[in-house]
């Protein structure tokens, strides 16, 4: 005579399986898992329980001189990751150019090559705020308050398109969404 104790996986209340999920609403699948895992981060930013209270809800949507803001900041340091291509810890002049250079090239503009230095060296110069040859993280939060269309795609309509033009930011899922 025994008793047998199964140990079952942890889920917060109310998940589902993404390909659910995903099938009765507009998102995809990877869609689905990155919205789970944002609630995840948010419902336990301060009080880890599955739920969003009131409190973490502010928290992540006002800034306000009590509390900081969860995710203002995240499209802002998203940005700096991708343009620092050599994952340095600061963006430097080369860095800037091909990002430029691939930003034209996918737009399919063409400029000239002294068109091309002038809006690097631009851009570089008012982004080097402190003149040692690279844009570190705080200087690029202040050039990105300045020029805010840097990161104006840097939103959930667009995630597919950043992870297929940088595969390395690609959301590992289980699931592919063909497979729906």
């Amino acid at each position: 005579m025994g008793c047998v104790l199964t140990k079952r996986t942890k889920q917060t209340p109310g998940y589902e399986e993404p390909t659910v999920l995903a099938a009765e609403t507009p998102f995809t699948v990877c869609e689905v898992e990155a919205l789970y895992e944002l609630f995840k981060k948010l419902s336990s930013s301060i009080f880890d329980d599955g739920i969003i209270h009131k409190e973490e809800f502010q928290l992540a949507l006002f800034r306000n001189k009590n509390k900081k803001n969860l995710f203002a900041d995240r499209p802002v340091r998203f940005a700096f990751r991708l343009y620092d291509l050599r994952q340095t810890g600061f963006i430097e002049r080369e860095e800037l150019k091909e990002m430029v250079l691939a930003l034209l090239h996918e737009s399919d503009l063409i400029l000239s090559d002294d068109v091309i230095e002038t809006i690097v060296d631009k851009s570089f110069s008012d982004a080097d705020t402190n003149g040692d040859g690279k844009i570190d993280p705080e200087e690029w939060k202040e050039f990105v308050k300045k020029n805010p269309s840097l990161i104006k795609n840097m939103t959930l309509p667009y995630l597919k398109d950043i992870t297929l033009a940088f595969p390395s930011f690609v959301l590992s899922s289980e699931v592919e969404d063909s497979e729906m």
